[in-house]
């Protein structure tokens, strides 16, 4: 099975710190490093490191990150020839913090911005050819319309992992196989007042909630909710939690999983992220996964 992944390249420029500093204060900072992230090579690399068949595709700029980026996953095991490189656009970035077992992150879209419908039509006989196509919001929203409306014409199932927050048209929605917000982003997406578990069942075995320390749950088809509470983990770093989730649920169900065992798995996975520092460095492999399962998957 194919996973395709249309999403963001960016290097992550990650400073620590005792806390999160509060507006209009400056905080010391300990370590400054350089470490490949953006959601949808973030979600890639989870795959690729839990054994799944992943191409990345998206845009770079012509600099030194934008090589390290394509270096990096590829070393990863994703497939990247189809990354498209922009000469004059810089390669995305996003500054993270890090401090209290928690973080602040801001995007700059750079070349992210050039994935747009010129580029997916570029890509689309190998796009064509996937099981799964895996979306997420740093790209343009249009780009996202565009693919998923492709991607529903074509049999293909979509994964909408919908952050950062912002609204999607319901027609769009109607169209995604799987859709991963957490609480905040599934209120941006259908209302400030809706309330969880009502949504959940609404929208059974497609929407699937992450609920922080809380854990993660889906509406099933019988009417109930499945809760996976979280996984207990000396946590050193939550960047890239959420993304690890979404590429091991999306591993799971290409493996022909049942929603309850690939949340199970994609839960345990996101844990063990949280242990190491960086988004994609701390990403745990498939006997990483299994063996804190006990080998049940």
């Amino acid at each position: 099975m194919k996973i395709s992944v249309v999403g963001s390249i960016n290097m992550d420029q990650t400073v620590t710190a005792e806390r999160i500093p509060l507006k209009g204060e400056t905080l010391s900072g300990g370590n400054l490093t350089y470490i490949p992230g953006g959601k949808g090579a973030n979600q890639a690399v989870a795959m690729a490191r839990l054994g799944a068949d992943v191409e990345m595709f998206g845009c770079v700029g012509k600099d030194e990150h934008g090589t390290k980026l394509i270096e990096n996953l590829t070393n990863a095991g994703v497939k990247t020839g189809h990354i498209r490189r922009i000469p004059g656009v810089p390669t995305g970035l996003a500054l993270i913090t890090v401090g209290e077992n928690d973080n602040t992150i801001i995007v700059v879209a750079g070349a992210n911005d050039q994935v747009d419908r010129s580029y997916v039509d570029s890509v689309k006989e190998e796009l064509l050819r996937s099981d799964f196509v895996v979306l997420q919001h740093e790209i343009p929203a249009d780009t996202i319309e565009y693919v998923i409306e492709l991607c529903s014409q074509n049999g293909i199932k979509v994964v909408l992992n919908p952050g950062p927050a912002r609204p999607v048209k319901p027609e769009i929605l109607s169209k995604v196989t799987y859709l991963t917000p957490n609480e905040h982003e599934a209120k941006i997406l259908f209302g400030a007042d809706t309330d969880t578990e009502e949504l959940l069942k609404k929208y059974p075995e497609k929407l699937v909630i992450t609920l922080g320390s809380k854990g993660v749950a889906a509406g099933l088809q019988d009417g109930s909710i499945f809760r996976v509470p979280v996984r207990p983990a000396k946590v050193a770093d939550t960047t890239g939690a959420g993304d690890t989730l979404n590429g091991a649920f999306c591993v799971k169900l290409a493996e022909g999983a049942d929603i309850r065992e690939a949340l199970h798995f994609a839960n345990t996975a996101a844990s063990l992220s949280t242990e190491k520092f960086g988004a994609q460095t701390g990403m745990p492999t498939r006997e990483e996964v299994e063996k804190a399962l006990g080998g049940k998957n």
